[in-house]
């Protein structure tokens, strides 16, 4: 256990992880039920995943367990397998399996690379759908499984809204949001309204519909299953929960990071999550992540080692054995309204707040990833995102980069006339500047046409920063070009670059084309200029 010896630091972790337990407790009720797999897989995701992710994590003061996320996808994949919970189970698997590969090849540290427009995109999406789909219990009428019918099916819900339904909701949604800090950090809202509510519900009669029974001790030893027709779609809802997972859990762990000013070790985190999740599709669990308020209430309250993700776990393990009996009756509108309090949330009012003053490039991703998460695919989402986003930054990196031609004796200073100069002499300078990739070679070749006509050809690409292959290749045609007209042709690059091309041993491109100093460069091709002989007999 990796956890401050003596009484501070394990009293710490035992409150930490007791009160985070609590918090855990209603959601993991109401994520079950959200799911479609029933609340007692949402209690089994939360101790598994919670226990083996404490234990094996690279976050040493996180709480995993059931997330709105995860459970949005989840619900998705048991909708895609057709109710089949083996099935569904098989991709959790998969899916933690795809976790385990993940941090053993070490991509903990890609998650920073992804754009923030495309996590605030995708994180208000993600509220939007728990908020959809809370509407039909939370006025009493029966759920639906996705968003956009949640939509269609609105005026029928509430012509069939079950009016004291409605009432625990509504006092529901009075608690979560306006319980005074100072007592939720002593008693969270959410089990506040929980408890409150269902006693009312129960001696006032209401008949309104509820959780139903849970099983009452360990889980059932549960087999995931494949067959040749769903292998492809179980794969493709695995590698999805390893995706979302993974990006799930380590935004929390940057959240912990922050807070405590540690540092988490992301690759180990990611394989601690997938022997979690692979343990809870072995039990019938709700497959998670690290949860990003239950973590925070746990750090508040002192926890800040693995004992309190352990002792958290363990504290559902002793509800579920000794007090499964008592959550039958909770009414499935009470679930509702706390779970859109965790929509609400997870929206990013930072990015909210900014639509109006941020970039438009920015806007547009956010936007785009909020509408294909809400109405399409998650992973689609996120993966439109990041092509958006790289998108647009190639275009501006086309933007930096510049290309001119110039004669040789003035190109030291840049002439007023530019480009369209009258060329002197039987030298030409082309000079590229910013950088030279895939994104801007075609700028290059528009060029070729500027040079046509001289004896010899300096390509300037002393302040280029790098240089990808597609622009040595383009490079490469087009010294071959030069040389087809009796050009001769000399590169100048950083060191860097230049160590690069010699390694390639690229045939257009030998070391004795190649100079770090411009003015030596210059010098070589000013006396392939002035010789008598013919370009060819260079050797170029």
């Amino acid at each position: 256990m990796e956890y401050s010896f003596g009484k501070a630091g394990l009293r710490g972790d035992l409150f930490g992880g007791l009160t985070a337990g609590v918090v855990a407790l209603p959601l993991a009720l109401a994520f079950g039920v959200a799911s479609g797999a029933g609340a007692a897989a949402g209690l089994y995701g939360a101790i598994a995943l919670g226990l083996l992710a404490a234990l094996l994590g690279g976050t040493r003061m996180q709480i995993s367990g059931p997330t709105g996320p995860m459970t949005v996808v989840f619900a998705s994949t048991l909708v895609a397998v057709g109710g089949n919970l083996a099935l569904a189970m098989a991709a959790v698997l998969v899916g933690g399996l795809c976790q385990i590969l993940l941090g053993m090849v070490k991509t903990g540290g890609l998650v920073r690379f992804i754009p923030y427009p495309v996590v605030s995109g995708f994180m208000s999406g993600i509220g939007i759908i728990i908020i959809l789909l809370q509407i039909a219990p939370l006025l009493g009428a029966p759920p639906v499984s996705a968003p956009l019918k949640a939509l269609l099916a609105l005026p029928a819900t509430l012509t069939a809204i079950n009016g004291q339904a409605f009432l625990l909701a509504f006092l529901t949604l009075v608690i979560v949001f306006r319980t005074p800090m100072r007592v939720s950090r002593i008693v969270p809202a959410p089990l506040v309204a929980l408890i409150a509510m269902t006693v009312l519900s129960v001696v006032a009669g209401f008949e309104v519909p509820v959780i139903g029974e849970i099983p009452m001790g360990l889980p059932e030893f549960v087999l995931p299953q494949f067959s040749i027709e769903t292998w492809t779609t179980v794969l493709v809802l695995g590698f999805t929960l390893a995706m979302l997972g993974s990006i799930d859990s380590l935004l929390t762990s940057l959240v912990a990071d922050s807070i405590t000013r540690t540092r988490h070790n992301s690759n180990r985190e990611l394989v601690g999550q997938g022997v979690g999740n692979m343990l809870c599709a072995f039990v019938g669990g709700l497959p998670g992540a690290g949860a990003t308020m239950r973590t925070v209430v746990n750090i508040k309250a002192g926890g800040s080692g693995r004992l309190s993700g352990v002792t958290h776990a363990l504290f559902l393990l002793a509800l579920l054995l000794g007090a499964a009996p008592l959550a039958t009756q909770i009414p499935l509108a009470v679930l509702a309204g706390i779970l859109i309090k965790v929509g609400m949330d997870i929206l990013d009012y930072r990015m909210l707040k900014l639509i109006r003053t941020a970039p438009r490039t920015d806007v547009a991703v956010m936007a785009t990833v909020f509408g294909l998460t809400v109405f399409v695919d998650l992973i689609v989402a996120v993966g439109a995102g990041v092509v958006l986003s790289m998108g647009l930054i190639i275009h501006q990196l086309i933007g930096q980069s510049s290309f001119k031609v110039w004669p040789e004796e003035m190109a030291e200073e840049q002439p007023a006339g530019g480009p369209g100069s009258t060329m002197r002499g039987g030298v030409r300078v082309l000079e590229v500047a910013g950088p030279f990739f895939f994104g801007s070679t075609s700028r290059l070749i528009d060029r070729v046409d500027q040079v046509l006509g001289t004896r010899a050809v300096v390509f300037d690409c002393s302040r280029v920063p790098f240089m990808d292959l597609s622009a040595v290749f383009t490079l490469e045609e087009m010294i071959e070009g030069l040389k087809a007209q009796d050009i001769a042709a000399f590169v100048v690059v950083p060191p860097a670059i230049r160590a690069q091309l010699a390694a390639l041993k690229a045939p257009a491109l030998p070391e004795r084309l190649l100079y770090d100093d411009y003015v030596a460069a210059k010098a070589a091709a000013r006396k392939v200029a002035d010789g008598p002989q013919p370009v060819a007999a260079v050797g170029v």
